[in-house]
């Protein structure tokens, strides 16, 4: 996040926004019944581009909102970042190495932990 446009002293924060902008969206998606299209994105990377832009404009509107940041920068700034973190995170869920990013755990969690998830997740993946 070396980028002119982000005070150096409002980085750490920047990038706790754009992580914000991610945990908001994914867990709407799951909220609002849509589970079986986020178990896909993670599945299927890039299937679900929608999701990707949702959470580009979110992550955008909110640099434009707290750090005065114009929208054309904010976007172009959102859109360098997102994608590839977006890519990061579908890698990281697919990896054993990372079992807390695993697609179960990361949707239990988005859930606050309420139901276990991982039946009805391994049913979708099948099907």
């Amino acid at each position: 996040m070396n980028n002119p446009i982000i005070p150096a002293a409002s980085r750490e924060a920047v990038i706790n926004e754009a992580s914000s902008s991610i945990i908001e969206v994914l867990k709407n998606q799951l909220e609002s019944g849509r589970i079986n299209d986020l178990i896909r994105f993670f599945q299927f990377s890039g299937y679900n581009e929608s999701l990707i832009t949702s959470v580009t404009n979110k992550f955008a509107s909110k640099l434009n909102k707290f750090y005065n940041i114009d929208m054309a920068s904010a976007h172009a700034t959102a859109m360098s970042l997102i994608p590839t973190v977006m890519k990061q995170l579908v890698q990281q869920s697919k990896s054993k190495e990372h079992k807390e990013f695993a697609l179960t755990t990361m949707l239990s969690q988005l859930n606050g932990n309420r139901a276990d998830l991982s039946g009805l997740v391994n049913q979708l993946m099948v099907a």
